[in-house]
């Protein structure tokens, strides 16, 4: 069973959300929250596996929420989702700096929100790969390589650098294998690796890592 917690400061959006996500024998919606605040003490709480988190709250937002609990090493199992719209995408990537494990649009298919807690909850891939790869490459464009994102990388072997920036490409392990010639397991097997050498949570943490330290550009494709 995959505990959710929702935070949104509409109720009627997170009424919702929870009959949507109620309807699923594998998804129980734990807590609800209305800020930020609550969403962290509602986290502390009920250690949900994921969190569906707005971005535009009164008072605590969602971007500080966010890393108030991916930075809580009592809440380390915790994925956080951002919910947002196109409005909102300038803070997307804020957002997955501070610890998001990936977003969805607030307007994405029933279908496709269930299948996205499925996925970030198991670790494969980060959500909503179609808008990745336009907009993280946008995003990332903030961030200069600097000689810190470097050195760590330095940690990597060759096979372990190209993976990586097929992982930041918006890649899952599936796609990242035909690209590079080698087995689906193989390809989970390096992104698991990379991640435990740059001490990243997850895929979306891999991301911002490959952009930080100049591995790829904005704009790169391989």
């Amino acid at each position: 069973m995959i505990r959710v917690l929702l935070a949104d400061d509409q109720a009627l959006v997170r009424s919702g959300f929870r009959a949507l996500l109620g309807s699923q024998p594998d998804l129980d919606v734990v807590a609800e929250a209305a800020d930020g605040a609550q969403a962290v003490t509602a986290a502390r709480e009920h250690h949900p596996d994921v969190v569906l988190m707005d971005i535009r709250m009164p008072g605590t937002d969602g971007i500080t929420a966010t890393r108030e609990i991916t930075d809580d090493p009592d809440l380390a199992d915790t994925r956080v989702v951002v919910l947002t719209t196109f409005t909102d995408d300038s803070y997307v990537f804020d957002a997955i700096r501070g610890g998001a494990s990936g977003f969805l649009v607030k307007d994405s298919e029933p279908a496709d929100l269930i299948h996205a807690i499925r996925v970030v909850h198991s670790g494969e891939a980060l959500l909503a790969p179609a808008v990745t790869r336009t907009l993280i490459a946008e995003f990332a464009a903030r961030s200069r390589g600097g000689p810190d994102g470097a050195v760590r990388l330095g940690e990597l072997t060759d096979r372990e650098r190209e993976v990586l920036a097929e992982v930041a490409a918006g890649l899952s392990n599936d796609e990242i294998a035909a690209r590079l010639h080698m087995s689906p397991t193989t390809a989970k097997t390096h992104v698991s690796r990379t991640m435990t050498k740059l001490g990243a949570r997850d895929r979306a943490q891999l991301v911002v890592l490959a952009y930080e330290s100049g591995l790829v550009r904005p704009g790169w494709r391989g």
